[in-house]
């Protein structure tokens, strides 16, 4: 016993034993400083073990002889941008009743694949909000491990609402199909309670609700509130006590101005958002989440996908008007953040193609970059992502050209760096 308790000692001490840290270099002609909104000539950044541990200009930071490099000339880096509004375990190109031909675990390799297109298209964080059978979490678990590649995940597990909702994953099926368990779903203030420890319980570091009805559920009004005033405040008051924030799906106005009374954090769509809306969103401090890149695609490619005809005539309606609502947004002085609906909207991938819209409709380049850096690192209340500064993670992309001036530039990256390692 003696030797067995010495043995143990042995293997806990040198598990314990502080490991040589792995030192990186990148450097490049140029860096975008998110903060000062000025470009950097010929940086450094030294990551050691993951995270940032010196940026400056080449010749003014100290260079550990016994460093890896990254040399990127020619090339303008960033840091590695993030996705307010994924769902890593869909694909847009199988929609409306052409997803029931799938089983279950499927959608878990979708995830994986999904992951890996998002993380090479330069976002290196996201937030899932909403996936089926914790299929974020064991994801999340899975890149963590280094068993697969894919971006950090701040998973919501469940995106929950009432029944017959956006959030009712079997709203439009035969009543027979509504006898069955649904996680998702609850119809009081107590309930939701239950339900955001239960999903807090499974993984959820982010609560997701379905305030409204939406564009791809089949039978409900975009627009129609779908949670009571007092449900949702339960859900925030819940989720808040314990240290989790709320992102509420929410196109119609009613629904839009109950969730900002009730304290949510993030408003994802926003669509028929008015000025009272934007009052409310400053009074607060709450987040829009606009994916005004989305109406593109669904009308495109939205009818060979299987998307509902309902749920096209939708999207005819509110696509334009959410566009219009984002710019109106913008000039009022909302806090806006980069979410984009990719994997449930469009393909996997595709995220950086927003960014251009955004533009389009009111942003500075500039303004979309923070959008999807400064911006999502505050509303996800994380100090370790979203900025090129020492202490947060070694995330990095890298561009040919000055996207300042074309922020299309984004839709490319020519290098992806995660936690000093490049993936792409």
């Amino acid at each position: 016993m003696k030797t067995l308790a010495r043995a143990f000692a042995l293997m806990f001490t040198v598990a314990a034993a502080p490991l040589s840290a792995e030192t990186v270099v990148v450097t490049a002609d140029r860096l975008v400083d998110v903060a000062s909104g000025k470009l950097v000539e010929r940086p450094a950044v030294v990551i050691t073990d993951g995270k940032i541990t010196a940026v400056g200009a080449q010749g003014q930071v100290a260079l550990p002889r016994d460093a890896k490099r990254i040399d990127l000339p020619g090339q303008t880096l960033l840091p590695g941008l993030i996705d307010m509004h994924v769902h890593l375990d869909g694909d847009p190109r199988i929609s409306g009743y052409r997803q029931l031909e799938y089983t279950d675990s499927f959608w878990q390799a979708v995830g994986v694949a999904n992951a890996r297109a998002m993380i090479e298209a330069g976002f290196t964080t996201v937030r899932n909000v909403g996936s089926d059978r914790y299929n974020d979490v064991g994801l999340k678990q899975a890149i963590e491990g280094g068993y697969v590649p894919g971006p950090r995940i701040v998973p919501a597990t469940y995106a929950i609402g009432a029944t017959g909702g956006h959030c009712d994953g079997t709203g439009s099926l035969p009543p027979r199909f509504g006898e069955l368990p649904n996680p998702s779903v609850a119809d009081s203030p107590e309930a939701y309670r239950k339900l955001v420890r239960t999903l807090r319980k499974y993984g959820a570091e982010v609560i997701k609700i379905c305030a409204t009805g939406g564009v791809l559920s089949k039978t409900d009004a975009a627009g129609a509130q779908q949670m009571t005033f007092d449900e949702i405040k339960a859900v925030v008051d819940e989720a808040h006590m314990l240290g989790l924030r709320v992102a509420a799906h929410a196109h119609g106005t009613e629904g839009i101005n109950d969730c900002l009374r009730a304290g949510v954090d993030t408003i994802e769509h926003a669509s028929l958002a008015t000025p009272e809306s934007f009052a409310l969103a400053k009074a607060k401090g709450a987040w829009f989440s606009m994916d005004i890149y989305d109406d593109d695609y669904i009308l495109a490619e939205g009818a060979k996908n299987g998307v509902f005809p309902e749920s096209l005539e939708k999207e005819r309606q509110i696509g334009r008007k959410q566009r219009e609502t984002f710019r109106d947004a913008h000039r009022a002085g909302v806090k806006m953040v980069f979410g984009t609906d990719n994997g449930g909207v469009f393909p996997a991938g595709q995220n950086a193609l927003q960014f251009a819209k955004m533009v389009e409709w009111g942003m500075t380049p500039i303004e979309a970059i923070r959008a999807a850096t400064l911006n999502a690192a505050e509303a996800l209340g994380r100090a370790d992502v979203g900025q090129v500064a020492v202490g947060r993670y070694g995330d990095l992309i890298a561009v040919a050209g000055d996207p300042l001036k074309d922020v299309r530039l984004l839709e490319h990256p020519s290098a992806v760096i995660k936690g000093g390692v490049r993936v792409k």
